[in-house]
Formats: structure tokens, C-alpha cells, sequence
């Protein structure tokens, strides 16, 4: 299994009355997204192969985990790699980067936000990239609260930066932002330190409800900064596994039903493990999602 450390069919715009029930989401337009990284190994071997078959499966668009590292989308440039997508009706509407704190075999990884920015907004700019996501910290960017402090300054600046490009900057939260250091959640301190404008969440409700967090209530006290969400389930276990969407215990009826407070613009299904093929896996969340949110 490739970890995350080494990946650091229409594309029509869909009405809410055709997309989703009133009840649930009231947003203008939205896709049915999933992320990359979910068939991360079928991405490395036959990208094109793999968007074909993603999009068989009524996936509307994608996020990508790729450009980190490379500075390129799946071995591609940004024009290639775009001509790619539209050639099977998907968008690439956000895409994951890293900080960059951490280095590779002792050099700075480009294509993060501490190491070759100005390349990565451009070349998103140039994919058509609305959203660039810092995907993850690794144990050595967190640190105490101070660096998380430094952390939330770095990803003003990125978001800035972005912005001149029209991008919006996001952050991809794990569990471990939600476990309290001397009485404060690393979460909350990114979220008050950082500006409403340059700098939004893309709120993962299975790290979020795993870590004993209600996805609605950070909604309710952060309205509009969730435009991004990750949605994959979590099996009822004593392990709290990676599960199909629909196969377990959150209840995304309740949540999707606040997409509005949110202010969220785009999901993405993601499974980080798979039971079998994550084709398989991909095929019982959609389905599911068409069933009861759509």
C-alpha cells in the first residue's frame, strides 16, 4: 500500500433541484467528487485508464494528491494533464499540496508552500485548480502551539499568494488537530489565526467525527469556511475503520442538510483503504450517495 508521504461523466454543472434533494443542499451546483488518492496506485500506473474508468462510475470530478514533490499532475503539465480530464468529462477542481517543513533525503521538497509556491499556483491556475489544499502535516511540522502559530502564518502567506492567482487556499485537517494541547485545539488555533479570506477549511468528516467532533456544529461556528468536504465513512468497530460511504455510522443525511451553513462548493469521496479494489469501494459510495443524498 503506497502511503500518502509518497502521492503528497459530465462535467456539466448540475442544478440543486437535479443534484440534491432540497431537504439536504440547497448549494446552486455541485459535483459528485472523489479524490485521487482513494486508486493512488491505478493513478500511477494508467492515469488515463483510471479517469475513464472513475468516470464510468458518474464521478463528476476529482481532487488531486500528486504535484507535491513532482511539480507535475500524475507525470503530467498542467495543459496535458487538463486535456486529459476534459477528454473524459471530469474537472479537477482542487488539488493537495504540502507544507514543505519536511525535507527528502535532506533537500526541500518543491512544489509545497515553503518551497517553489510561485510554480505550484501557477501551474494550478493554468489546470483550472479553484482550491489548493495543504493535505496533511507530518509529525515533525506540528509541534506545539507556537509552531502551529508559525503553521497558520505560512498558510496566510501561501493563501495570499494564492489569491492573486483567484485560487482560494484550504486546509485538510487529520485527527490530530483536534487533540487539545495545554487546553487549546491545534484546530481552533488555525482556524483563529489565520484570515477568513485567504485561508478556508476542507473539513474530513471521518477525522473530524473519529476525533469526537460534530461536523455541524464546527459549521455553526464557522459558517462559510468549509467549502470543501471529505466524505468517506467509519465502520462501527472498536478500530473505527475506512469504510464505503453508507456502510457506517455518520450520519451525512444530518450532515449534508448544513451544506449551506458550511458553505461548502465541492465533495470528494475518499476511502485511504480498501477492503478489496478500491474500484470496488468507490463504486458502493456513489451509489449510496446517489441513493439517499442526491
Amino acid at each position: 500500500m503506497t502511503s500518502r508521504r509518497s502521492f503528497v461523466k459530465s462535467a456539466a454543472l448540475l442544478s440543486a433541484g437535479a443534484l440534491f434533494s432540497p431537504n439536504l443542499l440547497a448549494a446552486p451546483k455541485s459535483y459528485i467528487g472523489l479524490q485521487l488518492y482513494t486508486v493512488r496506485e491505478a493513478m500511477q500506473q494508467d492515469p488515463a485508464g483510471t479517469l475513464a474508468r472513475i468516470a464510468k462510475l458518474g464521478y463528476t470530478s476529482v481532487e488531486g494528491a500528486t504535484y507535491t514533490g513532482s511539480q507535475k499532475f500524475y507525470g503530467m503539465d498542467p495543459t496535458s494533464f487538463t486535456k486529459l480530464l476534459k477528454q473524459h468529462g471530469l474537472i479537477m477542481p482542487s488539488s493537495h499540496y504540502r507544507l514543505g517543513e519536511e525535507q527528502d533525503k535532506g533537500q526541500p521538497v518543491l512544489g509545497t508552500m515553503l518551497h517553489g509556491w510561485d510554480k505550484a499556483v501557477d501551474d494550478a491556475a493554468q489546470a483550472g485548480v479553484k482550491y489548493m489544499v495543504c493535505a496533511y502535516l507530518s509529525e515533525a511540522e506540528r509541534g506545539n502551539l507556537d509552531h502551529y502559530k508559525y503553521v497558520a502564518d505560512q498558510l496566510n502567506k501561501a493563501g495570499e499568494r494564492s489569491k492573486k492567482a483567484g485560487i482560494q487556499l484550504c486546509y485538510h485537517n487529520h485527527d490530530f488537530e483536534f487533540m487539545a494541547q495545554n487546553g487549546q485545539m491545534p484546530f481552533d488555533l488555525l482556524l483563529n489565526n489565520t484570515s477568513k479570506d485567504l485561508v478556508k477549511m476542507e473539513l474530513d468528516l471521518y477525522w473530524a467525527t473519529k476525533a469526537g467532533q460534530d461536523p455541524v456544529a464546527l459549521f455553526k461556528k464557522h459558517p462559510g469556511r468549509f467549502p470543501l468536504w471529505h466524505v468517506k465513512d467509519m465502520d462501527n468497530t472498536a478500530k473505527k475503520n475506512f469504510t464505503e460511504v453508507g456502510n457506517g455510522v455518520i450520519d451525512f443525511k444530518r450532515i449534508f442538510a448544513q451544506a449551506n451553513t458550511a458553505g461548502m462548493k465541492y465533495f470528494f469521496v475518499e476511502q485511504d483503504q480498501t477492503p478489496g479494489s478500491p474500484f470496488d469501494s468507490i463504486q458502493k459510495s456513489i451509489a449510496h450517495i446517489k441513493r439517499t443524498l442526491v
